[in-house]
């Protein structure tokens, strides 16, 4: 369930077609908060993490995009400018590099491919102000809660069992789940030790199951976005 099922394919294509292929290492940084922001990034595999870093040094992660994602899209159709976070690989991944202003010739000269970029745009637009009204609204326990809908939504894997279960198919440190909350990972830790003990979710080695995703809804009354807005991509 990775990645962004609104992407035209026509814009898909033009990475493939045009764009600089790239493979990286996991770990590997694809650009840093503060570079210049000449090129958009279309993952064609793996996963990669948008995070910022804090004052205090702290780092908080916005987002974890996998396969058909465009990441370094907010400099389209305005001044080159530099990134505001920054984005790096957390699985091996393959990457297509597209400068902005060849993008931007092959968009207004194709009005029926504007109009696919709009509607995509126009929908990551609302999953980010989803996802900040959830931080927002519901506290450090809705935050987590929240999150893990949004992990089911986008790397969430129904397992052969009959009874509902989802495997969130991405591998998470307990520091990284604090991170995608704004929170601390003391706090998580607690957190997810006591949706343990409930039953509602199970955790090994970096994996997460999700047991009783209808108890993390209700506990946030949930509003059941649809799933393209409710992601953590």
């Amino acid at each position: 369930m990775a990645g962004t099922d609104t992407l035209p394919m026509n814009i898909s294509q033009l990475f493939e077609e045009h764009g600089l292929q790239l493979q990286v290492e996991k770990g590997d940084y694809i650009f840093h908060e503060g570079e210049s922001a000449g090129d958009l990034f279309f993952i064609k595999k793996g996963s990669i993490q948008i995070s910022k870093e804090s004052e205090n040094g702290k780092e908080l992660t916005f987002r974890v995009c996998g396969k058909n994602s465009i990441i370094g899209e907010s400099s389209l159709f305005g001044p080159t400018t530099v990134h505001s976070n920054t984005a790096k690989a957390i699985v091996e991944s393959e990457i297509a590099i597209l400068n902005k202003h060849l993008l931007e010739m092959f968009l207004t000269e194709q009005p029926t491919l504007m109009i696919g970029y709009l509607k995509w745009i126009q929908n990551e637009n609302l999953k980010n102000q989803s996802l900040i009204r959830d931080l927002v609204i519901h506290g450090k326990k809705g935050a987590l809660f929240s999150t893990l809908i949004r992990l089911s939504n986008t790397y969430g894997k129904p397992l052969d069992d009959s009874k509902n279960h989802i495997l969130l198919d991405i591998y998470l440190t307990n520091t990284d789940v604090a991170s995608l909350c704004s929170t601390s990972r003391e706090m998580i830790n607690r957190m997810l030790n006591d949706l343990k003990k409930q039953n509602i979710i199970s955790f090994d080695k970096g994996y997460i199951t999700i047991l009783d995703l209808n108890y993390l809804k209700e506990e946030i009354a949930c509003e059941n976005c649809p799933a393209t807005i409710c992601r953590i991509d």
